[in-house]
């Protein structure tokens, strides 16, 4: 039975060990770090399916804008928005608005979008987390990231529109750029 249970913890060490030697490493150019105060939650960006997109959002890291900016809308069930420094759903950074880079990549639990107007080509600074499969909005938002580690943390966002306590980025950096 000693044997048994040996093999057994050989056997899943082996695997474990497999598994994380075959991940693909981060690429730290093309990855976020969103601090939130319940912890850290790790994003892929996605240049091959919206560059410009994932261009501005690391733009806007690197200025420090989104530091402090609050969740302004979250949705049980379909998503958490932020980016906006007015806190109202209604502002952006003084760039100019982005065109849609729409893309067959549907929206998942964990994918990252960009807010707009009716307009299509309105994007800016305001990015929204989806917390489930939300199949409305495929082929209408552009797709730029997704949450690879931390998204338990996503989860724990106060919610409203807005919310009565809203949550707020304590940062968001490229990770090429954070030293720990």
């Amino acid at each position: 039975m000693k044997r048994l249970i040996t093999l057994f913890w050989s056997a899943l060490f082996a695997m474990t060990a497999a598994s994380q030697a075959g991940a693909d490493p981060i690429d730290p150019e093309n990855t976020l770090f969103l601090d939130l105060e319940a912890g850290r939650v790790v994003i892929e960006l996605l240049p091959e399916v919206a560059p410009q997109h994932v261009e501005r959002i690391k733009t806007l890291a690197r200025q420090g804008f989104y530091d402090g900016i609050i969740f302004h809308r979250v949705i049980d069930d379909f998503m958490a928005q932020t980016g906006d420094p007015t806190g109202t759903g209604r502002g952006g950074s003084s760039l100019p608005d982005l065109p849609a880079e729409f893309s067959a990549l549907p929206f998942e639990r964990g994918t990252l979008g960009m807010a707009r107007t009716q307009d299509p080509n309105s994007a800016n600074s305001q990015f929204f987390i989806n917390f489930v499969r939300t199949p409305h909005l495929d082929r209408q938002y552009t797709v730029w990231g997704r949450v690879v580690d931390g998204m338990q943390y996503v989860d724990g966002l106060a919610r409203g529109q807005p919310p009565r306590s809203p949550d707020s980025i304590v940062s968001l950096r490229v990770a090429a750029d954070v030293q720990d």
